[in-house]
């Protein structure tokens, strides 16, 4: 069952306000999550993907509607982790890339962005090898199947390269 507007603010009550965040804000971005997730990657995660996409697009969309209530043009400000600030005397600076991910591009713009994207990556890495496995006793040192499955295990066999 889809994740709801109700349900969405109830796992993130930071979208609470439906002033800032409109329902049909909401909605559209949980529509658009379900057609752009894939429920066979993410499985049993595949609600929680839909929701940090969703609240990483709403969180754009308000800072652009801040911007738009201010006087500025929506969309304009791309607004990149900040590396460092200064104030009359006084400077800081952070270390951006301990809170992005490298190549996520936007994504990296919000925090909800760099958990969707981290959550990709592991979603979508595939099959991992831990270890090599041997070839199958009795296969010789030429086995004839289709990928190379490792060296000869078989007793005795010492010649890996031949």
């Amino acid at each position: 069952m889809p994740i709801t507007v109700a349900q969405f603010r109830a796992d993130f009550p930071e979208f609470i306000s439906t002033t800032l965040y409109p329902n049909s804000g909401i909605q559209f971005w949980l529509n658009f999550a379900y057609r752009m997730v894939n429920a066979d990657k993410f499985m049993s995660e595949t609600d929680l993907a839909v929701e940090l996409f969703t609240a990483h697009w709403i969180s754009l969309e308000a800072k652009n509607q801040l911007a738009s209530q201010g006087g500025g043009i929506p969309g304009m400000d791309a607004g990149g982790p900040v590396s460092s600030k200064s104030v009359d005397k006084v400077s800081v600076s952070y270390d951006t890339g301990a809170g992005t991910e490298a190549g996520a591009g936007h994504w990296n713009l919000t925090n909800y962005g760099t958990r969707f994207i981290y959550m990709v990556r592991i979603f979508g890495a595939g099959v991992i090898q831990l270890g090599i496995g041997c070839a199958p006793v009795g296969s010789g040192s030429f086995y004839s199947g289709g990928a190379w499955p490792g060296p000869d295990c078989n007793p005795g066999f010492t010649n890996f390269g031949n």
